[in-house]
């Protein structure tokens, strides 16, 4: 059977206009909406899910993983440790970080991490408190479908919802829906993940040893299964790329069942078991990545970058600092359009470390800093952004801790 086509004319009504879109409303995109609507900026927030924080909260990976850089110095700064103090605003579930959150407190090699456990709807109401107080439009349920472009700038975003499909109006754009689908559809060079994701199923329960979180399956890709000869456990069903709907529905039922096999097997042993949380969207890490002017390696640790717009550590080791350039956030083949999160441009293993809440929200922050600044990425003014990154608290290169 030949596969059929449908065409379509369609006229699409424009809405509004911004001169922010921030597309995806994980800890990327949370750092981008504040970062611009602070600086006056009129900004939208597009979320698919009616709940802030992505993977974080939705996908119930809820570790803010460490500001420092396990030999007792913080690296990260700016709202990527305002969002970490907010999710524990009203009580943190585990690795509370006393010795960072106390003045003068012990911190060396020999300490515990600046990182923490926190609760997924607690931090999604008070993050979203956090977007309204700043005057960021929060449109949930909606995500970026196509674009409108003319020559090398996007001039219209095009969203569907419960009602329809709309349009907007943008001045500047910020990818973070975590699998660069803006770049993708703008044009712009990107690459994906092509060893995929592993399956995973984390959810909560309460029973007799207390509320908990199971980390069933290993979300994170370890370095030892990272070829196709070498998968194991919950990895026998193969790998993800996150990108295809059908492959996505086949990944979630996968996930239900293990879960249900897991929470089954406990409630055997302690009736008293129950899960009460689980994932509502899949657990998927690395998708697809922009190809920016700078590709930033693993490699490149304690290097100095003129165009740093902050610092990462490694959540994985102890010790490793790396300065995030500037250019790793955009392609000259789409001047207003930028990236944060785990979009951004990176080699395969600097993927890995820089997907993580801390450095999500530290290039989300430099992402709504320079959009807020400019609709010509590529032509802005370091030193302008510098500037403006240093007045919120944001600390550039290692030599300067």
């Amino acid at each position: 059977m030949e596969a059929a086509v449908i065409r379509e004319t369609i006229e699409t009504e424009v809405v509004k206009e911004y001169d922010v879109a921030v597309c995806g409303g994980g800890f990327a995109g949370i750092a981008a909406a504040l970062a611009a609507a602070r600086l006056g900026r009129r900004t939208v927030l597009f979320e698919r899910q009616f709940l802030l924080g992505g993977l974080g909260t939705s996908g119930i990976v809820t570790i803010y993983l460490p500001l420092c850089d396990g030999m007792g110095r913080q690296v990260s700064f700016g709202i990527a440790e305002e969002l970490l103090r907010l999710s524990i605003a009203k009580g943190a579930e585990g690795m509370y970080p006393d010795n960072w959150l106390v003045k003068d407190g012990p911190r060396t090699e020999k300490d515990k991490r600046f990182r923490v456990q926190f609760n997924p709807q607690l931090f999604a109401m008070l993050a979203e408190n956090l977007l309204l107080s700043a005057g960021v439009d929060i449109m949930y349920g909606t995500y970026v479908v196509n674009i409108s472009k003319t020559q090398d700038k996007i001039t219209h975003l095009i969203t569907e919802n419960k009602s329809g499909r709309q349009a907007y109006k943008i001045t500047s754009v910020i990818d973070a829906t975590g699998d660069c689908d803006i770049a993708h559809y703008a044009g712009a060079p990107t690459d994906r993940f092509r060893q995929g994701n592993v399956l995973a199923a984390w959810y909560y329960s309460t029973g007799r040893d207390g509320y908990l979180l199971h980390q069933l399956g290993c979300a994170d890709i370890p370095e030892e299964e990272k070829r196709e000869t070498n998968i194991t456990g919950l990895s026998a069903e193969g790998r993800f790329t996150g990108l295809d709907g059908r492959e996505l529905s086949r990944m979630t039922i996968l996930s239900h069942s293990l879960l249900f096999q897991d929470a089954s097997a406990r409630k055997a042993e302690d009736q008293s078991f129950w899960p009460v949380t689980m994932a509502t969207i899949p657990q998927i890490r690395m998708t697809r990545k922009i190809l920016g002017e700078y590709e930033l390696s693993d490699k490149e640790v304690h290097k100095y970058f003129q165009d740093s717009i902050g610092m990462v550590s490694n959540w994985k080791k102890r010790g490793p600092v790396y300065e995030v350039p500037f250019r790793t956030l955009y392609s000259q083949k789409v001047k207003n359009l930028i990236t944060a999160g785990r979009c951004t441009s990176v080699n395969e293993t600097m993927w890995d470390i820089m997907r993580v809440i801390p450095c999500c929200a530290v290039t989300g922050q430099a992402a709504g800093t320079a959009a807020a600044m400019t609709d010509d990425f590529p032509s802005l003014s370091i030193e302008a952004l510098q500037e403006k990154l240093r007045e919120s608290g944001v600390v550039l290169h290692e030599k300067e801790l």
